[in-house]
């Protein structure tokens, strides 16, 4: 079933000369053989080829794939996982109602949520939500919404998604839930209820670190409200391009993400031994405070994962990245390339030290590197940076 979505669904291959990979409709514009035509398509564009704006060949492709990989009725496709998120939020609240988010939840669904709303009548409360009892205490009667992102992409904390959706429903409160990290294969949340899922379509989706685009799956009736009024309005759109490059890095998607997870778990057993790590981050990791909950509703981890360095200062934290050589110094991640990211690009030189995240957190996405080089990458790079106590004393 699978193999089936992944490299045959809906590719109709007869009415494209029997072409393997699929063609790119890149085009911005539909004719019609008369008025008539004209009028019946524009009345029902989510499902006509009209506009490229609104719906396009190869996009719905990628659409039809993305719905059945999540188990859900229909998806729409964005220029970015902001632009996903954005459309979902707004197509289920309005002025004077309430949202529960996460509380590190991706940082520009954050500033959606706590600078763009406000501005617009919206109340957000941001809670910890690892215990849904803290979603359910901040629930209010005008509550409309619940944004999730399990796990979430640096500290990994996860939300139990069955028990927040049995709190939504019989309350009339829709469920948003980031997926990103775990991708369809690894975590399917509407199993669990939610009602909207998004993805961030750069990472694992699309794997090849050449486009930006995001995803959001759920109820045919629902994302038709989403694309009336958000997707069409604000013209978010991905382009049959950038569609087409996902449905190639679709292809891959198992594969590479057990190629990933195998080294990841190499890489997390070299990491977990040495003298210099304080602390891993990682679904269903031995010290993970959810791995009971982590094992139970999903399949298994990706590629990202954080470590706290034990060391006294940021200008370890630089030196341990800057040493690295196989890692690259990016912000995105799920692509083929392995990737660091530390906490310290924020910080500017300043500890913070009862910040939500903590200050000598570093991220890392693995990728299709042979494990034995990324761990003699990390090896040379933690003795590197080791530097005496007495020497960063003066800093």
């Amino acid at each position: 079933m699978l193999n089936h979505i992944l490299n045959h669904l809906g590719e109709d291959r007869a009415a494209h000369f029997g072409a393997v990979t699929p063609p790119i409709y890149e085009t911005s514009n539909f004719a019609f053989p008369s008025v008539a035509a004209m009028r019946a398509a524009g009345k029902g564009e989510y499902d006509t080829h009209f506009y490229t704006r609104g719906n396009n060949p190869t996009t719905a492709m990628l659409r039809a794939k993305l719905a059945a990989l999540e188990g859900t009725e229909d998806a729409l496709v964005f220029a970015s996982v902001a632009a996903a998120m954005a459309a979902g939020v707004l197509g289920c609240v309005r002025a004077g109602e309430h949202v529960v988010a996460v509380q590190k939840p991706y940082a520009w669904t954050r500033v959606l949520l706590r600078d763009a709303l406000p501005r617009f009548g919206v109340e957000v409360s941001f809670v910890d939500a690892r215990d849904p009892r803290d979603v359910e205490r901040a629930l209010q009667s005008n509550t409309r919404l619940i944004v999730l992102e399990s796990p979430n992409s640096l500290t990994m904390e996860l939300q139990d998604l069955g028990a927040i959706a049995a709190l939504a429903g019989p309350r009339g409160i829709r469920t948003l839930c980031d997926n990103s990290y775990a991708t369809p294969l690894l975590q399917k949340p509407a199993e669990f209820g939610i009602d909207l899922i998004a993805h961030s379509a750069t990472k694992y989706l699309n794997g090849h670190s050449d486009v930006v685009a995001g995803v959001l799956c759920g109820p045919r009736a629902l994302l038709q409200e989403i694309f009336k009024g958000p997707l069409m309005t604000f013209g978010a759109i991905l382009g049959p391009f950038e569609a087409w490059l996902i449905l190639r890095g679709l292809r891959t998607l198992e594969v590479r993400l057990e190629r990933i997870a195998a080294t990841t778990a190499r890489v997390i057993e070299f990491l977990q031994d040495h003298p210099r790590i304080e602390r891993i981050y990682y679904p269903g990791h031995r010290d993970d405070p959810q791995r009971e909950l982590a094992l139970r509703q999903m399949r298994g981890g990706s590629g990202l994962l954080s470590f706290t360095l034990k060391c006294e200062s940021l200008a370890q934290v630089e030196r341990f990245c800057d040493a690295l050589r196989c890692f690259l110094l990016a912000v995105s991640w799920g692509g083929h390339e392995s990737l660091v990211w530390p906490m310290a690009v924020v910080l500017s030189g300043e500890h913070r030290p009862n910040a939500p995240v903590p200050w000598n957190l570093v991220r890392l996405s693995i990728g299709l590197e042979a494990p034995e080089v990324l761990i003699a990458d990390l090896r040379q790079a933690l003795d590197r940076s080791e530097i005496p106590q007495s020497d960063e004393a003066g800093q």
